[in-house]
């Protein structure tokens, strides 16, 4: 079940170079949601644009009544709702998708965001501290001015570790060398990733060839939300079939196409494939 309905704007403020933080009061919403899960947002009150844009949960406050919503301006949808004041009244749909899910059994995990990857990672980061699940964070992204959220992790006491392309901050180098680093040397019990697709694809192959089993959130175009308009299909295969190959094949697998945004955004990673 999901509301659809009217949302206050309480924050709307920029947090990095082309990156936006809100804050909405919707109770009615934020009952529901979980970590990994997005909400649907109109851009403005006219019919232009016509769709409205997906938003990963960034912060769900249950006694408070609010939801945050990290996004990244990237187009005419996204520059509307950077341009929102406080106070404004937000059409809002949500909570929609599968979120996060922490299995029974874990004792450490390794989480992993690039770019605005990190919007649904905070929530999930809360949860697993919540069940004593011990973790690090690795963020990347192309410098440091575009990582975001470090400091509001390592404020949760959780350790932080940072890669960028130019070696402006922390590992200097694609966020997967050093996860991948990390998996083969610490191998954690699972791992929960989220990010543009080629890092995801790179973080299937080394996390399978370590044996470790995780989450990833997938990041496509959404233009309903619902599962109508079958804009947002993936990939997925046979998870008996899937696991423990590193090199994977869609041709060879027994697979079918899901909804991005209503069987995920979050698949089991042995599960995903994507295509060369």
């Amino acid at each position: 079940m999901s509301f659809v309905g009217i949302a206050e704007v309480l924050l709307n403020r920029k947090v990095g170079p082309e990156h936006y933080m809100m804050r909405v009061f919707v109770p009615e919403l934020t009952r529901l949601a979980k970590p990994g899960q997005f909400v649907h947002l109109r851009c403005n009150n006219v019919m232009d644009p016509l769709l409205r844009r997906p938003i990963s949960l960034h912060g769900i406050d249950y006694e408070k009544g609010t939801v945050s919503l990290l996004y990244q301006v990237v187009g005419r949808g996204t520059r509307l709702l950077s341009e929102m004041p406080v106070g404004t009244e937000v059409d809002i749909m949500g909570p929609l998708g599968k979120g996060f899910d922490i299995p029974d059994g874990i004792t450490n995990a390794l989480v992993i965001g690039g770019g605005i990857g990190v919007a649904p990672l905070f929530p999930l980061v809360q949860a697993l501290k919540k069940y004593n699940v011990e973790q690090v964070v690795i963020l990347g992204a192309r410098t440091a001015d575009f990582i975001i959220g470090a400091d509001q992790i390592a404020g949760l006491g959780v350790k932080v570790e940072t890669a960028t392309d130019d070696g402006s901050l922390g590992y200097h180098g694609f966020v997967t060398d050093l996860a991948g680093q990390r998996m083969k040397l610490a191998k954690p019990d699972f791992f929960y990733a989220c990010g543009p697709n080629a890092m995801l694809k790179q973080l299937l192959k080394i996390a399978r060839q370590c044996g470790i089993d995780g989450q990833v959130s997938l990041e496509e175009r959404m233009g309903c939300g619902v599962g109508a308009c079958l804009a947002c299909v993936c990939k997925i295969g046979d998870r008996c079939q899937v696991s423990g190959d590193s090199e994977l094949n869609a041709g060879n697998l027994d697979w079918e196409y899901r909804k991005v945004c209503t069987d995920g955004p979050v698949f089991g990673a042995s599960e995903v494939i994507f295509d060369d």
